[in-house]
């Protein structure tokens, strides 16, 4: 009996020391039987139990499934939001909107380093003009609502869709160069100039190299060291532009009201009730937002304001939601990344929905290799030709999925009169050259969120949706970033 305990045990000792060695140990390929990060079989380098750490100003926006759209009556009749369920995975967002000493920061960077294109500053420069009114004395903010410190951590305004998503692009950078710099690997070079920049992607492509303190120690045995991959887990995904669903989702934050994935209240506003007024008792009756109560009463009576603020107010003002996200509602309206269209809920995925997407790729020459960076110090993009995700469902080439619906003769006229000729016929009321065609729907259409100072209560609805051509600009009209999840959804 005790021979064959101890045989057992043995036995059993063997197979956990077996299965550690195979496909239980995370260091051994479970496929090749290999072990990783070993250089004696020539060092394939994997990072175990990396989770994704939390970029500056950000907030972790835990996913899951909401009904998305219309939660009140359609006073506009647009009829453009039905309700339909969808999931949105987990992602991060900006805790408040853009400020002006943000942006005042990308502004002093790129006249700093783009010395030999000037261009590039001018075209980043928000429109100030933004705040001019013909019948309105706004002057003031003309010359001092960006510059003036007094409005340094208000939200920037004034900047169109196509500035925003630049504007993204340079965090990105910055954010992953000083995270390089923490790391040791490389050093802080004031003397940045014109392309020679540092790129997260130029530097993944090893064209850029920067001032380097050293790089990692490479498992290679035919090199000693190398530098940063994004298989490393050091660099943070790109910051972007959130789509339509990720901000409805995040204004909501239903997290505050669930239990065992029951919502046992929709609601209205990003916080709790039908009230744009605070229940606490504390603080009972002060509104909960920055917006118009009525005609002509932008901030209330001297003495006893309602909400703060004639114009726009400092981005942490009032309560956050229950993801610590602020001013989801009023202040100022927020960009987000789609393409506006009235129908889009009858088009898009239930996963992650959004309507925008444009293929790229790098520019490569004949061989493949990547051709190098643009005067801007980025790497060169080509748009793929790929074809149109309808296109794989068997729909028409250009049918009721884009504004060119492929019926040129349901488009109508914009100019021209009627006559009773005999070579006219009821073709002639309608458009026949694609390029005649006008519509405030296209593809510059971008979709726009929250409400803002200017807005009624109505708008303050996370659901509502407005558009804007993306190279237009309003006095109340700003945004934040958002940025992917990596690995799980809560970080477990």
């Amino acid at each position: 009996m005790y021979k064959f305990a101890s045989l057992l045990m043995v036995a059993i000792a063997v197979l956990l020391f077996d299965s550690c060695n195979r496909g239980d140990n995370p260091n051994v390929s479970p496929t090749t039987g290999w072990e990783y990060n070993d250089p004696d079989n020539g060092g394939f380098e994997v990072v175990i139990g990396a989770e994704q750490q939390t970029g500056p100003g950000l907030v972790l926006i835990e996913g899951g499934t909401f009904t998305m759209g219309r939660v009140q009556e359609d006073v506009m009749y647009d009829w453009n939001n039905p309700i339909r369920r969808v999931t949105v995975s987990s992602f991060y967002m900006d805790e408040t909107e853009i400020r002006n000493v943000d942006y005042r920061m990308y502004l002093w960077w790129i006249k700093r380093v783009y010395v030999d294109y000037p261009e590039v500053y001018v075209r980043a420069l928000p429109d100030t003009l933004v705040w001019r009114s013909p019948l309105g004395y706004n002057e003031p903010y003309v010359q001092y609502y960006l510059r003036h410190p007094a409005y340094n951590n208000y939200p920037v305004v004034g900047v169109n869709w196509l500035q925003a998503n630049d504007y993204c692009l340079w965090r990105t950078d910055r954010v992953n160069e000083q995270i390089l710099i923490d790391e040791g690997i490389l050093n802080y070079d004031p003397n940045q100039v014109n392309e020679n920049n540092f790129n997260t992607d130029a530097y993944l492509a090893g064209q850029y190299d920067g001032v380097v303190n050293q790089n990692l120690p490479s498992l290679d045995p035919n090199q000693e060291e190398r530098r940063v991959r994004f298989e490393d887990g050091i660099l943070l995904p790109k910051y972007r532009l959130p789509t339509e669903a990720e901000w409805e989702f995040a204004a909501y934050a239903l997290r505050g009201n669930t239990f065992e994935e029951r919502i046992f209240e929709r609601r209205i506003y990003p916080w709790d009730g039908h009230n744009v007024r605070y229940s606490g008792k504390r603080n009972r009756g002060e509104f909960m937002a920055n917006f118009v109560r009525g005609r002509g009463d932008l901030m209330g009576v001297a003495g006893s304001l309602n909400d703060n603020g004639s114009i726009t107010v400092d981005v942490k003002s009032y309560w956050p939601n229950d993801y610590g996200l602020y001013c989801m509602a009023g202040n100022v309206n927020e960009w987000v990344q789609d393409v506006y269209r009235p129908l889009s809920a009858q088009d898009v995925d239930a996963f992650n929905p959004f309507r925008g997407n444009v293929y790229t790729d790098y520019s490569r020459d004949a061989n493949g290799n990547l051709l190098t960076k643009d005067e801007l110090g980025r790497l060169q993009i080509d748009t793929v030709q790929a074809a149109d995700v309808a296109d794989r469902y068997n729909y028409q080439k250009g049918d009721y999925r884009n504004y060119l619906d492929g019926d040129y003769l349901s488009n109508i006229k914009e100019s021209g009169e009627w006559t009773d000729e005999e070579d006219m016929g009821t073709e002639s009321m309608y458009l026949q050259d694609e390029d005649q065609l006008v519509s405030l729907i296209n593809d510059r259409a971008r979709v726009i969120k929250g409400g803002s100072w200017k807005d009624r209560a109505y708008w303050l609805n996370p659901s509502t949706r407005r558009f804007l051509d993306q190279e237009a600009a309003r006095d109340d009209l700003g945004f934040r970033c958002a940025m992917i999840r990596v690995g799980s959804p809560s970080g477990f």
